[in-house]
């Protein structure tokens, strides 16, 4: 397993520096201290390892989701998941870079988006949770994870691109996601 591991973290790193065409699987197995034969043996394909390390960043996101404390009011628990996740991005961004590559992408299979829809279950029921509860709007809940998904993406591309540290980028952000889907 530590061979593995050593692949899919030199393949996050080199992915998400020099982009997914751009990133042959001899640089990986370089990266990794391996040989293709090795790499090979793990993953039969540069999309099959892309696959692989989508699912595991979406397994480590759906452990942030699982974590909510469910004792805590439908809003602390929608900032408790968004800090969650802004923290795990900004503490290593090159997931953030490698995932924001495949939006839209092809290469990631039906199985490892229906893994990634998983990680985001326990989101989809605080959802729901809040509209039954008349804090968040009615809106289609897949629409408001497509909307916070976004939200996510974009500031977390702002923040990681642009270095910024301003303090209260962050709560400003959060109070601005929140605003706009309670009701």
């Amino acid at each position: 397993m530590v061979k593995r591991q050593k692949i899919l973290d030199a393949a996050v790193q080199l992915l998400a520096t020099n982009g997914l065409h751009a990133t042959p699987m001899s640089a990986i197995a370089r990266a990794a201290g391996t040989g293709m034969g090795t790499i090979y043996n793990y993953f039969s394909t540069k999309e099959v390892l892309i696959n692989a390390i989508y699912t595991d960043i979406k397994q480590q996101q759906e452990e942030l989701a699982r974590n909510l404390a469910t004792n805590l009011s439908i809003k602390e628990q929608f900032d408790q998941y968004y800090l969650s996740v802004l923290d795990f991005y900004l503490k290593n961004p090159d997931y953030y870079r490698f995932m924001s590559q495949l939006q839209g992408s092809p290469i990631i299979t039906k199985e490892s988006k229906l893994s990634g829809e998983e990680a985001v279950k326990p989101v989809r029921e605080l959802f729901e949770n809040g509209q039954k509860a008349g804090l968040i709007k009615m809106i289609n809940v897949e629409e408001l994870l497509q909307f916070t998904g976004g939200t996510l993406l974009t500031f977390l591309g702002w923040k990681i691109n642009s270095n910024n540290e301003a303090a209260t980028a962050i709560e400003n952000q959060l109070r601005l996601v929140w605003d706009a889907i309670k009701s």
